[in-house]
């Protein structure tokens, strides 16, 4: 027994699930103390020691945050104007990032090298650069206080999920697009019937990285948003603090909310996900 234990083979494994069981629990801990906190009293959340455990939990009261979240602070309508936001972009992305890194993939034209290393340099650019004269354009477009500051720079703008799609199509094999060459296929319809169809995966995986990213805008929302019934969850939850201070359970509370739909969202695609980073630039 002692000596299956210290084999080589054994050590490295059981190294490898300890390190992997430490890395979890502490990307786990912040959101378990953040669900723990909504179930606590306002004296509980200060208390020295602080404790894991709420004092709420299966008392009267329990989903008293939650319910405030919900109902007073409009939380939900936040929730559906997130969702909208975050959805009409990502498929945009979808859309732009998939004609775009079909041409860089299959279609030669003269330029296209260094067009694609100017997208690429886009990436380099931060967002507090462009922000003002982005402003500007959309006040004299008329969209402020609109949902299309928010859509339409994303939906025209994915440096990266084209980047992504690029490698993924440059790494389909050529025989199929020769066969449907030969069939008398068009390129529209060789983008359309091939490449669309066995790019889920890579889709998938570019849809979530955009929905998540767009959930999670906050500088946009707060420049372009004055309406309180067009607010998203990113402005919902800055309700909730002020120069003095904050209401931790309600901030928790809310967060915990705007999590839940990340979460649900990607357990329902996580397979095409862990597929498409896998397959993403593999001939």
């Amino acid at each position: 027994m002692l000596r299956w234990i210290f084999k080589p083979r054994t050590l490295r494994a059981s190294l490898s699930y300890i390190v992997l069981f430490v890395f979890a629990f502490t990307t786990i801990f912040p959101f378990l103390w953040m669900v723990a906190t909504t179930f606590k009293s306002r004296g509980a959340i200060f208390s020295l020691p602080p404790t894991l455990y709420p004092d709420l939990l299966f008392q009267e009261g329990m989903w008293e945050a939650y319910k405030e979240v919900l109902t007073k602070h409009n939380f939900l309508r936040y929730t559906i104007n997130s969702f909208i936001v975050a959805g009409a972009a990502s498929v945009g992305q979808l859309i732009t990032a998939s004609l775009a890194g079909f041409a860089f993939a299959r279609m030669k034209f003269r330029g296209s090298s260094f067009l694609f290393a100017v997208l690429l340099s886009t990436t380099m650019i931060p967002v507090e650069v462009t922000i003002i004269p982005e402003f500007l354009l959309m006040a004299k477009l008329n969209w402020l206080d609109t949902y299309l500051p928010l859509i339409v720079p994303s939906f025209l703008v994915g440096s990266f999920g084209t980047f992504m799609l690029r490698e993924f199509f440059a790494a389909v094999p050529d025989e199929l697009v020769e066969a449907a060459v030969l069939d008398g296929a068009t390129t529209f319809q060789i983008y359309k019937d091939i490449f669309l169809p066995i790019s889920v995966p890579a889709m998938t995986t570019l849809f979530l990285i955009a929905f998540i990213h767009n959930w999670n805008e906050l500088l946009r929302p707060v420049l372009y948003i004055s309406t309180p019934e067009l607010r998203t969850v990113t402005i919902g939850l800055t309700t909730f603090q002020n120069e003095y201070g904050a209401q931790w359970n309600l901030l928790l509370a809310g967060a915990v909310i705007s999590v839940l739909p990340l979460l649900i969202i990607y357990i329902a695609a996580q397979r095409n996900v862990v597929e498409g980073i896998a397959t993403t630039g593999l001939k």
